[in-house]
Order: C-alpha cells, then structure tokens, then sequence
C-alpha cells in the first residue's frame, strides 16, 4: 500500500475571528511537494484543523523553514490562542463495500 505524508495542525483561535483569520492562513503561493490542503473548523468557529498532504516529509520540512511560511504564521499569531502540530506517516484504509 502506497505511504502519505500530513502535517496536521490544530489552533484555537480568539473568537469571531474564523474571516480575518482563514485569510491570513492561506499562503501566498502553492507550496513545492505539497499535494492538497484541508480547513476544518468546529460549529463555534474557534477551533480550526489543518491538513495538508505532502510528496516527503523533506518537502514538508523544506516549507516549514522558508521564509514565506514564517511570515504567514506571524501574520496569524494574534489570533491565535493555541497551538498543535504534527507530521504524520500512514495509508489509505480499504473500507468494505456497501452491500
């Protein structure tokens, strides 16, 4: 089965700030090695999960140190109130067929 690669990562963030914030979360242009990008966010608009794919964790690592990618988290640290983040290794679960 083929490995993926996903940086996941987890803020809250102040209230009734979902616009502004998701705004700023965006980056100025599509990140090298990266293959798809996710926003979840909870009913109350103050938790968000991101989730991107990546081709290597060296091109996810690569983003994490560029310049860009350090100046869109400064622009996003006022509104956020916490923060957690991971890499992740796995793969597609086969799920049965409906009958």
């Amino acid at each position: 089965m083929e490995e993926n690669f996903v940086w996941m990562t987890t803020r809250r963030i102040k209230p009734g700030t979902l616009a502004d914030f998701e705004r700023l979360w965006r980056p100025e242009r599509h990140p090298d090695g990266m293959l798809h990008a996710y926003a979840y966010w909870s009913d109350d608009e103050q938790e968000i999960i991101g989730v991107s794919s990546w081709v290597s964790r060296e091109a996810c690592d690569a983003w994490r140190a560029s310049w860009e990618e350090t100046r869109r988290r400064a622009a996003m640290a006022p509104y956020v109130l916490s923060e957690q983040e991971g890499f992740y290794r796995g793969r597609e679960l086969i799920v049965p067929a409906q009958p």
